[in-house]
């Protein structure tokens, strides 16, 4: 048999080999039903609202994420010959990480309030499709895959770093991706560099060469700017806030206002009873066609906010990270008063949107440097990494473009 190429905008031809027992199980995992459908689930949500170019797919990204794990495992092989047997577990988990995922990726977990980790190990663990192919490569691999993506729990340290770390196979397919999809330049690493700097710490765990310190320092430089850039973009936020008042509106409304088939009714208003064929049912397609349907013949609070979406009619996004806590309470309260005074539903068109982020956390899965003789944290090496610990809030103020113009008056006489 052949082997099978998947020709990537980032990597390349991505092959995989029948004769290769690990390659073999990735490609079978590749045609079941639950990995096909991460086509129809869009890898930045909304953000192709903001970033036109931004349409890629988790099934790309996710053979990305397989393509690089296969690479550091290959390059952690020449130090420690006993990883070899962790490939298929390594290549299943890389593969099927975001099988879980909803509509619409990280917003459709805001959106309906779910955790794709969770339900990527529940399907690894009980759908056939799955769990077959897993269990006749290896007794007990299915579950451990499972516990991998739903707990991050795994016998090999190193394995389960690549899966599950700050410098692991997703974080860095999804920066030169991201980056590469939306047109923007930040996402670019030395990911050659950091694969040749993987190396195994006395203790089995992974770990850095010092060699490649200053690339795993743009790494974490990347990322924070595309978090600031891109995934934090005001825009991102507008459409991630419009896409959760749209989804708790049309639960609000109830079925008796709110048409919905059979999927969508469970997810809307019956998610507990949520079993696995019905969760596969919802992608970025059937949401779609529901938001297209509610802009059409909706209840006019669910119209308002559906066409928002589909038309780009967004809503404004004001910074005021820089107010105190009370402060910004206070200026969502004039928001919604001045968007009632222009006649406008408040509720449909004013928010606060608050997040803390941080560029490196020391405390999870903190990288280390072994240089053969020392093993010690990042962060003791480099004064950048530290700088990076220190958290960081954004707040935006969500409000229509009716009133920007009053309440940015009034926003810079308050600064």
């Amino acid at each position: 048999m052949s082997p099978r190429t998947y020709h990537d905008p980032l990597h390349g031809a991505i092959r995989l080999d029948h004769s290769q027992p690990a390659e073999a199980l990735a490609i079978r995992l590749i045609d079941t039903a639950p990995f096909q459908r991460l086509r129809r689930i869009r890898q930045l949500g909304p953000a192709y609202l903001t970033f036109h170019g931004a349409e890629s797919s988790r099934f790309t990204h996710s053979l990305g994420v397989l393509h690089l794990a296969r690479q550091a495992l290959d390059s952690l092989i020449q130090l420690a010959p006993e990883l070899q047997v962790h490939a298929g577990v390594l290549y299943a988990a890389a593969l099927l990480h975001d099988v879980g995922h909803g509509p619409l990726s990280h917003s459709g977990e805001e959106m309906y309030g779910l955790h794709h980790e969770a339900w990527s190990g529940r399907l690894v663990r009980e759908h056939p499709a799955l769990r077959e192919p897993l269990e006749a490569f290896a007794a007990g691999t299915a579950d451990a895959v499972a516990d991998l993506l739903a707990h991050g729990r795994y016998g090999n340290p190193a394995i389960k770093a690549l899966v599950s770390s700050q410098l692991d196979c997703d974080r860095l397919d999804y920066l030169l991706r991201d980056s590469y999809s939306t047109g923007t330049s930040y996402g670019r690493l030395d990911l050659q560099r950091i694969l040749a700097a993987l190396t195994i710490a006395p203790d089995g765990g992974l770990a850095l060469h010092p060699k490649g310190l200053m690339a795993v320092e743009h790494y974490l430089v990347v990322r924070n700017l595309m978090y600031r850039s891109v995934y934090n973009h005001r825009l991102n936020v507008v459409c991630n806030w419009l896409l959760s008042q749209t989804i708790a509106t049309a639960r609000r409304l109830g079925p008796a206002q709110v048409w919905a088939d059979g999927a969508m009714a469970c997810w809307l208003w019956r998610p507990r009873e949520l079993d696995l064929d019905t969760y596969l049912a919802n992608d970025d397609i059937r949401t779609g066609y529901h938001l297209q349907r509610w802009g059409e013949e909706g209840p006019p609070p669910l119209q308002e906010l559906c066409r928002r979406l589909l038309e780009r009619q967004l809503l404004k996004a004001t910074d005021v990270s820089a107010l105190t806590a009370q402060q910004r309470l206070e200026f969502l309260a004039r928001a919604r008063q001045l968007s009632e005074a222009a006649g406008l539903v408040a509720e449909r068109c004013c928010g606060l949107h608050q997040q803390q982020n941080r560029g490196y956390h020391p405390y999870k899965g903190g990288l280390r440097l072994w240089d053969g003789q020392q093993l010690g944290a990042l962060e003791q090496r480099s004064a950048l990494v530290r700088s990076l610990i220190q958290p960081t809030e954004t707040a935006w103020l969500i409000h229509p473009a009716d009133v920007s113009a009053p309440l940015r008056r009034e926003l810079a006489a308050a600064a």
